[in-house]
């Protein structure tokens, strides 16, 4: 198989989507305009003279798989790697970058910082790999430290942005500057990602395109005989090929029982099958879409069946309030009203609600039931699945859906039953209606929602919300 050699048999790996062509087509768009960036740090700064802030500082660093931990400099400036930007309150002073002091090896394009004055590399530092004396942070720390002092900063309020891996940054910081204020002021960038500028909205559509066209290309290939590998690098393919920015923000979950969502582990699709593919983010240009989406192979058990079609029916009730003026929480209120009126929940408030992950009713920790559950592709690899996931049955989390964000990073509001929030129009969330039992049945499925002036936008529209149903194969 696949030699290279002339008239070598093809693997089926790469002929199952030989003839595959995506029902509508995906037409590129040009990144987010330097404009939308002006914008963006024009109303930080506006917050910061507010804060009282002469001076915003904000820190993303690398994770795994090279990715950033949090999206606040890549929003801000552009900007894919670690760095701290150093943003004066004053307009005519530009702001400055200090990066390139991780292992990471990406190089621009994509991300030429927008709007920056001076790109400063601090280089990593250790004994060990590079042989160079010195720990980075304290570098970080002294290169940070200079940059301020020649914008005669080092005394000033400074307002700081980052996450969790900032915390060691600023507190080395504040040591160095002793007469300065380092003040947390996260919520100077989390509040602007709450309504999406029109150029953000079109960048986020085409994002929900690509997850449309990998969906159909994983339905394409499903059928009895493939693996969970195939299905999921289906997926993959489609959406990368076309310019999805990563393969890993989604899970695709494989068993009898509709109950997974987890990582492709070498499942070969079978009779009876439910698959669910949950996409919690494909990025375009920096900028995510999220659905879920159910697959069935066969025919599924009655109990199934139910759990399917009141998930759909759960999301086609909040669909119909979405508009601009309602409260967020009215959707998450007619979504589990299909709960209650099937006797899956007796009361729809999130706080009452069970859940896959809950700990007991005291809050201490659940223990996840011991019990051997038969998987023959994991036990054809040398292990056995002996305990049974989740611990308890339920939705995922106890809410209907959350907002859209840059990813990494959290969402900042949910739909749940407490959330009065109003909706407005430029808002982008994702409804998404689960329910797991375990070892009997499962649902995760929801669209990708904009709100308009009018109304509404479903960003998720090329493919349907119901399941995608193979034929059983006798």
């Amino acid at each position: 198989m696949g030699s290279g050699r002339a008239g070598a048999v093809v693997p089926r790996f790469e002929a199952l989507l030989r003839d595959f062509e995506p029902s509508f087509e995906f037409e590129p768009l040009p990144q987010v305009p330097e404009s939308d960036f002006e914008d963006r740090v024009r109303r930080i700064r506006r917050d910061a003279v507010v804060a009282g802030h002469d001076v915003v500082l904000v820190h993303a660093s690398m994770v795994g798989w090279y990715h950033t931990s949090n999206p606040f400099l890549r929003y801000i400036c552009d900007w894919p790697r670690e760095g701290v930007l150093i943003l004066p309150t004053d307009a005519d002073v530009k702001p400055q970058l200090l990066s390139f002091f991780t292992g990471a090896v990406l190089l621009p394009p994509a991300g030429e910082p927008v709007g920056v004055e001076e790109i400063w590399q601090v280089a990593p530092w250790s004994r060990e790999g590079l042989d160079r004396p010195g720990p980075t942070l304290r570098k970080v720390v002294e290169a940070c430290t200079t940059v301020l002092k020649q914008m005669r900063l080092q005394g000033s309020q400074i307002g700081v942005i980052g996450d969790g891996l900032s915390d060691a940054l600023w507190a080395s910081l504040g040591e160095a500057l002793p007469e300065a204020k380092l003040v947390p002021d996260d919520g100077i960038v989390l509040r602007m990602q709450r309504v999406r500028s029109p150029a953000e909205q079109a960048q986020i559509r085409a994002a929900a395109q690509l997850v449309s066209i990998g969906y159909e290309a994983a339905c394409h290939v499903l059928r009895p005989g493939v693996t969970d590998y195939e299905v999921y690098a289906a997926f993959t393919y489609a959406q990368m090929s076309r310019g999805g920015e990563t393969g890993d923000g989604y899970q695709l979950g494989v068993n009898e029982f509709g109950t997974h969502c987890g990582k492709p582990y070498g499942r070969v699709i079978r009779d009876g099958d439910v698959l669910n593919l949950y996409v919690s983010n494909v990025t375009y240009h920096g900028y995510a879409a999220q659905t879920a989406r159910m697959m069935v192979v066969g025919t599924p058990t009655a109990k199934q069946e139910e759990v399917l079609e009141m998930t759909v029916d759960a999301v086609r009730r909040a669909e119909k309030l979405i508009r601009p003026g309602l409260a967020l929480s009215a959707l998450h209120d007619a979504a589990f009203d299909a709960y209650v009126e099937r006797g899956y929940l007796t009361s729809k408030r999130t706080r009452d609600m069970p859940f896959n992950w809950e700990a007991m009713p005291d809050g201490t920790p659940r223990a996840v039931p011991y019990q051997y559950v038969a998987d023959k592709d994991w036990e054809a690899q040398g292990r056995k699945l002996m305990h049974v996931y989740p611990a308890t049955l339920g939705p995922h989390n106890p809410n209907l859906g959350h907002q859209i964000d840059l990813p990494p990073g959290g969402p900042e509001y949910n739909v749940t039953s407490h959330n009065t929030d109003i909706m407005q129009p430029g808002m982008v969330f994702v409804l998404h209606a689960q329910w797991l039992e375990p070892l009997v049945a499962g649902s995760n499925i929801g669209d990708l929602y904009l709100v308009t002036e009018n109304g509404y936008e479903n960003l998720s529209h090329h493919t349907p919300l119901e399941p995608y149903r193979v034929p059983a194969q006798r």
